[in-house]
């Protein structure tokens, strides 16, 4: 019988990856419990060992990319009964639980975020086609939305899941929209409020099932992957009921190729709870007999090209910001960010734009590709 050691390394010679080996995606064994444990615990284990140091590489970005192309995150699942029931039998994503992913994730110190993301604090994909720069490719995204909602001067919008408010003020500034923000961070509601304060917006600290007013168009922009498989309907009768007769949704959301009813393990314990990626037929079944699809827009490698640039700039501000946390949050992260850079690469996730109106455009819906 083959030892854990060799089973894990016949796994990885699958995907072209050498243990010892001189390539940057090859990686090297600090603590030889990785191999049992890994075995035993897939990737909530896999995670967790990198973050304490018992495995590095130099390239997780491309480490990640060849084994999700191998599939070898197939053949090494763990443990996942638990988590399997606990998503089955609870709502994870209850009023309740709301404010979970709020308190763990976005209320991190603000300084983090400022240093990491571009200069509007978009936490979300960017659209680099005709992009140089983290900003440019941000400002292209946040103009692609604003085009494909047809915004004008004096229209009202909804944005749920606002974040720091970065859309809802680029809206307002190059559109003249007014708009409400909702996010179940405090935060991002605090410091959304003050960037916001000279303009005609209102930000809430609020679930977005509380809402009951009418908007010409409804926005949410790297939201939907907090909101559940048992949401995804409620989610969908909330935007409905908020949309003025001829008005859009707009739905930006990372996707998954499967459907699945919960999300990876160490993703859920460490960075974002009780998240899970929504696929196609769950996003078109939730919204059937609600709306009308009027375009689909998948632009996922470039979340690769912004994760990347993520990444460079939380390694370029450690120094000035690592007195708030410790070697292995800064492990933490950065696997985080790469991990999520090589399954964007490996087309494992999806970024999607998706376009639903509420009786579909009289004369058909003017599809934008910058």
């Amino acid at each position: 019988m083959a030892t854990a050691e060799q089973t894990v390394k016949q796994l990885l010679a699958l995907a072209d990856i050498q243990i010892g080996g001189n390539r940057p995606f090859d990686i090297k064994i600090n603590d030889p419990k990785f191999y049992s444990h890994v075995l035993a615990g897939g990737s909530l284990a896999l995670g967790e060992s990198y973050m304490d140091g018992w495995w590095d590489c130099r390239a997780l970005d491309e480490f990640f990319h060849k084994i999700i192309r191998a599939k070898l995150d197939k053949k090494v699942k763990g443990r996942m009964t638990l988590q399997v029931l606990k998503a089955k039998i609870l709502n994870l994503q209850s009023k309740a639980k709301a404010y979970e992913v709020g308190e763990h994730h976005y209320d991190l110190d603000n300084d983090l975020y400022r240093r990491m993301l571009d200069k509007r604090m978009t936490y979300s994909c960017g659209y680099w086609k005709n992009a140089k720069t983290l900003d440019d490719a941000q400002e292209a995204k946040l103009d692609l939305i604003c085009r494909k909602l047809g915004l004008k001067p004096g229209m009202k919008v909804l944005d749920i899941g606002c974040g720091w408010g970065s859309f809802i003020r680029y809206a307002a500034e190059k559109y003249g929209v007014t708009s409400v923000g909702v996010t179940v961070s405090k935060e991002q509601a605090a410091l959304a409020k003050d960037t916001c304060k000279s303009l005609p917006i209102e930000i809430r600290l609020a679930d977005y099932r509380t809402l009951n007013e009418t908007f010409d168009h409804v926005v949410s922009v790297g939201m939907f992957e907090h909101v559940g498989y048992k949401n995804y309907r409620e989610f969908m009768k909330v935007a409905h009921r908020c949309l003025k007769p001829h008005g859009l949704l707009l739905l930006h959301t990372i996707g998954g190729n499967t459907s699945k009813h919960f999300g990876d393990p160490w993703v859920d314990r460490y960075i974002f709870p009780n998240g899970m990626l929504p696929s196609v037929r769950q996003i078109a079944d939730s919204s059937e007999g609600l709306f009308v699809l009027e375009d689909w827009h998948n632009f996922s490698v470039d979340y690769d090209t912004t994760l990347l640039q993520w990444h460079k700039n939380f390694v370029n501000a450690w120094g000035e910001i690592k007195h708030a946390y410790n070697k292995r949050f800064y492990r933490m992260w950065t696997y985080y960010l790469l991990s999520f850079a090589g399954s964007f690469r490996a087309r494992k996730n999806q970024l999607w734009q998706v376009v639903l109106s509420k009786d579909g455009v009289e004369g058909g819906y003017d599809r934008i590709r910058p």
